[in-house]
């Protein structure tokens, strides 16, 4: 017997129980994005690696860990993304949508990062990314938050994630506090575990948001960034809580919420849910002036948020079983003039009636194996034909989820009786 192939290890299947709650999603968002005004853009899952090292910055973890990058035939660099905003922006300014332009962009696709697999954690997963160019002020930073305040209500989740955000401020006022940090963080450096190590040289405003307790009473003192802010990032700030407070969102500002990648500046923001274990942030995003100029573009401002498909599908798991609803409709048939006959009228349900899930019998089968069968798809409904409907062009409509005598019905009027029968 060969060697069964298992899937890579953090690349996983989506069975046929679980999509159901991919599909929910997924129509939600691309609904929510239409509400908005927003535009789909599709990127290439593949991108030179020097991409990736400039937008997300080399010393990062992403880059020195945990990208896939290879050679191609041409000995070129390339990496699979390991997120979706730098391959935006590369789009963006290689089409010219992004120079003296407003653009308000969506996108949804897998990513990957090769690092340790863990509920909620995985090595190929999926994003949806949302985008905005040429906007600087705080009212498209409050948009994009509530924006996911909105999905979190239509998924019934509202009361399973809260809301933290921040000011990071100028990319000038930024560096100073920086210097500041890095004065009060080096005569304690040996205290520090190794990664704070490390970020010190290298981002150490990452640093403040350690998950490690020791290091974060370590920093308990030291400069805050809030107090550091220029005049301009603190108006632009309180512009974005006068936003939320007047639409009823609830938040709490983070003093040490610094997000993981280089390029943001003013807002930042996560929502974060203690449902996943230690994968608590299911969404997050916030404000990066100068990305696109560091990727060869036009100075633009932007702002935008990315969340984990599979997070959410694991709170939506968590608080709304979904049972599989293979068919609306299922046909039973006897015999084999019955059995092309019941195929011919599923046809024509599905001409007449395109959004109708209509399953049909294969293989034979006595009646009750067959109503076995279409009880099992989660029809309502059981369409029969057997020799007598055949020459009557007549149809049984047996009712299997409630108690009501069977109807039979001319097959020319099933189509037009079945709107009112089946709840979609």
């Amino acid at each position: 017997m060969a060697q069964k192939i298992q899937a890579i290890r953090g690349m996983n299947d989506t069975l046929p129980e679980q999509t159901p709650y991919w599909q929910k999603l997924e129509a939600i968002l691309r609904r929510l994005m239409g509400s908005y005004g927003y535009s789909e853009i599709r990127m290439p899952i593949v991108e030179k690696t020097q991409l990736f090292k400039r937008a997300v910055g080399e010393v990062t973890d992403i880059v020195e860990k945990e990208m896939y990058t290879f050679e191609d035939r041409n000995g070129d660099s390339l990496s699979l993304r390991p997120e979706g905003t730098a391959s935006c922006v590369r789009a963006g300014i290689e089409h010219g949508l992004l120079y003296n332009q407003e653009q308000r962009l969506w996108y949804m696709g897998p990513m990957f990062r090769h690092e340790r697999p863990q509920k909620g954690r995985y090595r190929q997963f999926h994003q949806l990314g949302v985008e905005t160019f040429g906007i600087a002020s705080a009212d498209v930073d409050a948009e994009l938050i509530l924006m996911t305040a909105r999905l979190w209500k239509e998924l019934g989740l509202a009361d399973s994630v809260r809301l933290e955000i921040n000011s990071l401020g100028s990319n000038e006022a930024r560096a100073a506090y920086r210097d500041k940090l890095v004065a009060f963080l080096e005569p304690i450096k040996e205290q520090l575990d190794e990664d704070s190590q490390r970020r010190l040289t290298t981002n150490p405003l990452r640093i403040l948001d350690s998950k490690n307790p020791e290091v974060q009473a370590l920093v308990k003192d030291a400069p805050k960034l809030s107090e550091h802010l220029d005049e301009e990032s603190e108006q632009h700030f309180k512009v974005l809580c006068d936003i939320l407070d007047a639409n009823g969102v609830c938040y709490e500002v983070n003093t040490n919420l610094v997000r993981g990648l280089d390029y943001y500046n003013r807002t930042v923001f996560e929502w974060i849910t203690d449902k996943l274990g230690a994968q608590g942030t299911i969404c997050a995003g916030g404000r990066y002036d100068g990305l696109t100029e560091q990727l060869g573009g036009h100075a633009t401002t932007a702002s935008g948020f990315a969340m984990g498909i599979e997070r959410i599908v694991a709170l939506l798991e968590e608080i709304e079983p979904i049972k599989p609803r293979l068919a609306d409709v299922y046909m039973v048939a006897l015999g084999e003039a019955a059995e092309i006959n019941a195929i011919q009228l599923a046809e024509k349900l599905r001409d007449e009636l395109p959004t109708l899930k209509v399953r049909n019998n294969f293989g034979g089968g006595n009646f009750k194996k067959q109503f076995k069968r279409a009880d099992k798809s989660g029809a309502d409904i059981a369409l029969v034909i057997g020799e007598e409907e055949v020459q009557e062009q007549t149809v049984g409509v047996k009712f299997l989820r409630e108690q009501k005598d069977q109807l039979q019905l001319a097959q020319s009027d099933v189509a037009e009786q079945l709107k009112s029968l089946i709840k979609q």
